[in-house]
C-alpha cells in the first residue's frame, strides 16, 4: 500500500458490528493494483451525520451493512435501479458530492445461485425480512424460484415482502420444510446474542437439499456446520461478501478484478 498521504482516496463501511472483511478485501486489492486508496470500517453513532460526512469529506465509496440498509435511503440523492427495485442499499458512490445508492447483494446472490446450479423448481424458506432479506428474496424470485415462504416475526414487513414476490408468510418455521433454506437474520453472527444458535431446527435442516446462510462472520456459522455434518451442500455468507465486494470495488475504482484476485482478496480478508 502507498505510504499514507494527503491525496489518498478514502472508502469506508458503516455497520453496527464492523468486521475486518471489507477492510482487508479492499485494501488488499488497492495494493494489488497500486491504487492510492485506503479503506476503513466504522460503527456510526449517528447515521445521518455519517452520511453527511461521506458527502462533505469527499469519501469516494461507502458500504452499508445491517441495520442501515433501509435507513440510508432518505439520506442519499439518487437510487440506482439495483437499490430502488428492492428499497435496500448496501453501497453508496460519491461523485463530487452527489450520492448514488446501489445494491450489490442482489447481483451476488443471483451469481451464486447460478454458479451452484441450484434447480429453479426448489421450494424455499427464507427467514428474515430486513434489507438483506429483500435483496435475497428479489434475487430468488427473479431467478425463477416460484414457491417460497418468508418467515418473519414482524408480520408487517414479513407479509409485505412475501406479497411483493408472490410468496407465503409465516411467523415461525414450525413444521415447514423446503428444498432450499436461507438464513437472512443475525442468528449465528459472531458477537451477537445468538452467535451459537442455528436459525433453523435440526429437522428442517435435515429435510433441506441446500442450506444458504448469508451471515459472513464466521465463515462457517452454526447453521453451515450443522448442514455440513449432514452432508448437505451449502452456500455461505463468505461467498456473498466476496462477490458483492468485487462489485463495490468496481464501482469505487472502475477496475474489475479477476476471479483469482477476488479469491485471493477474500482469503486474505479471513486470515486471523
Amino acid at each position: 500500500m502507498p505510504i499514507l498521504n494527503k491525496d489518498m482516496t478514502l472508502c469506508i463501511s458503516l455497520a453496527a458490528r464492523p468486521s475486518n472483511l471489507g477492510t482487508r478485501f479492499h485494501n488488499y486489492l488497492y495494493e494489488e493494483f497500486g491504487l492510492n486508496y485506503i479503506y476503513k470500517a466504522f460503527a456510526p453513532v449517528d447515521l445521518a451525520n455519517a452520511i453527511a460526512g461521506v458527502r462533505g469529506l469527499g469519501i469516494r465509496g461507502c458500504a452499508v451493512s445491517m441495520p442501515y440498509k433501509e435507513d440510508v435511503i432518505a439520506l442519499i440523492d439518487e437510487m440506482d435501479a439495483s437499490a430502488s427495485a428492492i428499497d435496500s442499499v448496501n453501497t453508496i458512490v460519491n461523485n463530487a458530492g452527489h450520492l448514488t445508492a446501489y445494491n450489490t447483494d442482489y447481483s451476488a446472490v443471483q451469481r451464486l445461485l447460478a454458479e451452484h446450479a441450484v434447480p429453479r423448481n426448489y421450494s424455499v424458506i427464507l427467514r428474515g425480512s430486513g434489507g438483506m432479506a429483500k435483496a435475497v428474496a428479489a434475487a430468488l424470485h427473479d431467478a425463477g424460484f416460484a414457491q417460497g415462504t418468508i418467515v418473519a416475526r414482524n408480520e408487517g414487513t414479513g407479509r409485505a415482502l412475501a406479497a411483493l414476490y408472490g410468496y407465503d408468510w409465516a411467523p415461525e418455521v414450525g413444521p415447514l420444510t423446503a428444498d432450499l433454506i436461507v438464513n437472512v437474520t443475525p442468528v449465528g453472527m459472531t458477537g451477537g446474542a445468538a452467535s451459537a444458535e442455528t436459525s433453523f431446527l435440526p429437522e428442517t435442516i435435515a429435510g433441506a437439499r441446500l442450506v444458504f446462510d448469508v451471515v459472513a462472520t464466521p465463515a462457517e456459522t452454526p447453521l453451515i456446520l450443522a448442514a455440513q455434518a449432514l452432508g448437505k451442500p451449502v452456500i455461505t455468507g463468505a461467498e456473498v461478501v466476496a462477490l458483492q465486494a468485487e462489485e463495490q470495488f468496481f464501482l469505487y475504482t472502475g477496475i474489475r478484478p479477476t476471479p483469482d484476485q477476488v479469491h485471493r482478496a477474500s482469503a486474505f480478508s479471513r486470515k486471523p
